[in-house]
């Protein structure tokens, strides 16, 4: 590992996981071998010492291989070269200047990312919108949340999550729509499952098409078909209330619209029977889930990306909270609706305005007197008066020369980012590229003119917001690479430069104060002027030293100024405990969701449906999290998972290659069947880019309809077509150095302990496997410790390099993709000298020891393997997760393979008493 950062303090930091959006405390530290110790914060409210698997490798994940550590500018011949800091800024800010003076402030963007600290995007957020004057700064928080942000902002007037963690212990019902929590925000997950295992009696109802890993603990799963979840929560709006379920006095005293939006629901949703049909699922489920909700007071909502990533995202969005609008769920501990925030401060970009259609502090750009407030409170030369461009219409913009230069930050559109394709033409004629990053290749910087280092997770000093509305300290504990800076103060130097005052700050103690001071600023109570009142306020903490802010600890906002003796400031759990909403009359809105299916719905051409979605161990596009060997073994490749009927109807064979086609783009996957993926549709992952695979970006096959209200990409819901990759052979190689594959026909590259491993695929013939397999690996000398293996018949080639009779690297080739274990060869490699039956089983292509081969990671915490588990089960007779905790300490740290310990624990069971 290339780990040359300096610590900044020997005693270690508590900070924040830059991961989902729980938000969880991180106490990290060097060790004297210079690895970074990482433990959970047992003092931090959102996950009390507990952290999943991504979190508990972050140690691994801080190393300088790949970063880019000083400023690059593109030469005339196109090559990056170094360049200073000032060469840099100056070219930035020069081009920016020329471009607005030219083609006025709208020809220019900002593209950002919840990978900021709130300090970042304040400042970006400032100068964009404040300064240049255009609202054209969007975030890939976008692509996530902001349907949850406009279903909230419509029914309650400012975008306010009501509940806190706590409330999900304390409910008697959690339903989880669109959310696979238990892969996707494991330690929530974990606080749920340690509440129905102490109050039994609890209900878990999860609502999503596919069966994941999250309802292995469900008592209820209601397999939805793709785009019905408006129907669905219209269906149990109106049983509510013709059931009795209303609460009619909370209505008539704190909500309004009732009539329409119950008007539509009854025209459309008002049968059972014509609900459970169009939602395809059986109507006697339906219905008990129905009565089960009427029946339970303490009823949790929690929705996340199923929900939200669609072209009816702000209506899914608002049909769930009309249903506790309308039974009076709200308010009150146990209860209410809950948006689980993707990233680990889209938050805290929300509260600044990072969206192109809101401003700092939750005030609205198409408020007049909003505006008047952050500009006299900026004191800025100009102010945007409309809402810039939303995350597609931008990349179509700059694709049709409308916006002349974009700064990105923190993200990497050309993977992330629907119809990806038309990324990669934008940027291709965009005048100019500014991209300000932690690492130098990726799928976007390969566009850009001008690169900018910036710091990473344990270099970068300031604040997140989780799901629960809480800050916590973000700290450093390491010191800046190279000559990597903080985002905020990259930005406050092009301003400077750029001519603009108001950019000078010490640190990001004073740009937090700033920011603080904005919430409260004009911010009293309800007024007929149209202030209305904004329940986003941080009084309490405005005026910190810069010692006070180092020393914060986690708080919940609203913070009010204290006003009790001792001076101490408290947050606030729950909103909506005295039923005050921040419309102007203080009422909740009912909304009217009228039902409608995806933009674009299967036919002859594409039949299939795509779904995309995270899995357990990985993040984003992967430029932490695939630097973890541990991370990489429980998913290593990009997969399409389908039914094995879709399977056979298609021509496609489980563990084979198969390319998947839309519209707008094609990607190649393996085929897998999980068992729990319904007839019509496929999943496909979105983390791999051009840097880990050679066509894996499942962004270029989603289609780029948005939601009409909140811009959010229909993420979820893409007619595709699959057909077999036929291949002339599979294979794979483990090299202890890096390979060039520019010449394979397919290849995915994960990371090992001390190798890396490649998984292939090629069309050519091979006609001498020895010679091409050398080449292809680098070994020349005739005389190097080369074991090799073929059976031509078979087309079956084994070849290995020893050197100083240690595993140097090794290939392995067959017409079948069923190649021997990977993690049984992957052992090898810590070996410093192999015995002569590692050599004999790696001619025959198996280990010789019984227990050698551990089978596919299950548990990534203690790297426990899936034949270790099913051997202990069977020959120790285990009977439950806790026995095989005890035996092996799987599913002993996150949990988060728990639910996949369960089933092995059934079909092992299953298959001995078959």
């Amino acid at each position: 590992m290339n780990l040359s950062h300096i610590p900044l303090s020997t005693v270690g930091a508590k900070t924040t996981c830059p991961y989902c959006g729980v938000g969880c405390g991180v106490r990290a530290s060097m060790q004297t071998d210079g690895t970074i110790a990482i433990a959970g914060d047992e003092l931090h409210p959102a996950n009390k010492g507990r952290l999943c698997v991504k979190g508990s490798a972050l140690g691994e994940t801080v190393d300088l291989d790949g970063r880019l550590l000083y400023p690059k500018m593109r030469d005339e011949r196109g090559d990056m070269q170094r360049v200073s800091w000032d060469a840099a800024l100056d070219k930035v800010a020069g081009g920016l200047r020329s471009i607005i003076d030219r083609h006025g402030p709208d020809s220019v963007a900002l593209y950002v990312s919840g990978q900021l600290l709130t300090e970042d995007y304040y400042i970006a957020n400032k100068l964009m919108k404040g300064y240049i004057g255009s609202a054209n700064i969007d975030t890939n928080s976008r692509l996530c949340m902001s349907s949850a942000v406009a279903g909230h902002k419509r029914a309650f007037g400012e975008d306010l999550v009501p509940i806190c963690y706590e409330d999900l212990e304390l409910a008697d019902m959690v339903v989880l729509v669109g959310s696979n929590t238990a892969w996707c925000h494991p330690i929530l997950f974990q606080r749920i499952a340690k509440a129905k295992e102490n109050r039994p009696e609890m209900k878990l109802v999860v609502i999503d098409p596919r069966r994941t890993a999250t309802c292995e603990l469900s008592d209820m799963h209601l397999p939805v078909k793709p785009g019905t979840d408006v129907w669905l929560f219209n269906g149990l709006m109106s049983y509510l209330a013709h059931r009795g379920a209303r609460d009619n006095a909370f209505i008539d005293a704190h909500t309004t619209g009732l009539g329409e939006a119950l008007a539509i629901a009854d025209a459309d949703c008002a049968d059972p029977h014509e609900v459970a049909r169009i939602c395809k699922v059986d109507v006697n489920d339906l219905l008990a889930f129905y009565e089960l909700f009427a029946n339970t007071e303490k009823v949790i909502t929690a929705f996340s990306m199923g929900v939200n990533q669609s072209s009816a995202g702000t209506d899914k969005v608002n049909s769930i909270i009309n249903c506790h609008l309308i039974s009076g769920r709200i308010g009150k501990p146990g209860m209410g609706p809950f948006s689980i925030t993707g990233q680990p401060n889209a938050m805290g970009g929300r509260e600044v305005g990072g969206l192109a259609n809101m401003l700092a502090a939750h005030m609205d750009l198409d408020n007049a007197l909003h505006r008047d407030t952050v500009q006299t409170f900026w004191g800025s030369p100009r102010m945007a008066d409309k809402p810039g461009l939303k995350a597609v219409d931008l990349f179509n913009a700059i694709e049709a020369g409308r916006i002349k230069a974009v700064w990105i930050m923190a993200t990497n559109p050309m993977v992330s980012m629907p119809d990806a394709n038309v990324v990669r033409r934008a940027l291709s004629k965009c005048e100019l590229v500014v991209a300000s990053d932690i690492m130098e290749k990726t799928d976007t910087n390969a566009f850009a003119h001008i690169l900018l280092p910036a710091l990473g997770w344990g270099e970068k000093d300031g604040t997140v917001t989780n799901s629960e509305r809480r800050i916590s300290r973000q700290r450093s504990f390491l010191s800046a690479p190279g000559e990597a800076r903080p985002d905020w103060q990259v930005i406050c130097d092009v301003a400077g430069r750029m001519g603009y005052r108001g950019f000078d700050f010490a640190g990001p103690h004073a740009i937090f104060d700033e920011h603080a001071r904005l919430s409260s600023y004009r911010n009293g109570p309800p007024q007929i002027d149209g202030h209305s009142h904004r329940l986003f306020n941080l009084d309490g903490l405005t005026g910190m030293s810069k010692q006070q802010f180092d020393e914060l600890q986690p708080i919940q906002w609203p913070v009010a100024r204290p006003n009790n003796a001792d001076g101490a400031v408290t947050g606030t759990a729950r909103l909506f405990g005295n039923h005050r909403y921040s419309h102007p009359d203080g009422k909740a809105r009912f909304v009217a969701t009228p039902p409608r299916g995806p933009a674009h719905l299967p036919d002859e051409e594409f039949p299939l449906t795509l779904n995309t979605g995270r899995v357990r161990d990985q993040w984003h596009t992967m430029t932490r999290t695939g630097k973890s060997a541990r991370l990489a073994d429980h998913v290593p490749e990009s997969f399409v998972d389908m039914h094995p009927q879709d399977a056979l109807r298609y021509g496609v064979r489980e563990g084979g290659l198969a390319r998947i086609t839309s519209r707008w783009g094609a990607m190649v996957a393996r085929v897998q069947h999980s068992g729990g993926i319904a007839r019509g549709s496929v999943f496909v992952p979105i983390h791999w880019n051009s840097q880990t695979a050679s066509d894996a970006r499942v962004g270029a096959l989603v289609n780029p309809v948005v939601d009409p209200v909140s811009g959010e990409p229909e993420f979820k819901h893409t007619p595709v077509n699959i057909e077999e990759f036929g291949v002339s052979w599979h294979g794979f190689i483990l090299s202890r150095k890096a390979l060039a594959l520019d010449e394979i026909t397919h290849w995915t590259r994960i990371q090992g302990r001390d190798f890396a491993r490649y998984e292939l695929a090629g069309r050519n013939v091979i006609a001498d496997h020895s010679a091409w397999a050398r080449t292809l690996l680098g070994v020349h000398d005739i005389d190097a410790d080369w074991l090799e293996y073929e059976d031509s018949t078979a087309g079956v080639y084994r070849a290995v390099h020893v050197d100083n009779d240690r595993i140097d690297m090794c290939i392995f080739l067959s017409k079948r993709p069923d190649l021997p274990s990977r993690a049984w060869l992957a052992s090898l490699f810590d070996k410093t000298q192999l015995e002569e039956a590692d050599r004999v089983g790696l001619l025959v292509g198996q280990p010789i020891e019984k227990g050698a081969d551990t089978g596919p990671t299950v548990c990534s915490c203690f790297g426990v393997g899936r034949n270790t588990i099913c051997s202990a089960v069977r020959e120790q007779g285990l009977k439950t997760v806790a026995e095989v905790t005890s035996c092996l300490k799987a599913g002993g740290n996150c949990g988060s393979c728990v639910p996949e310990i369960k089933k092995l624990l059934v079909e092992t069971h299953a298959a001995e008493t078959a």
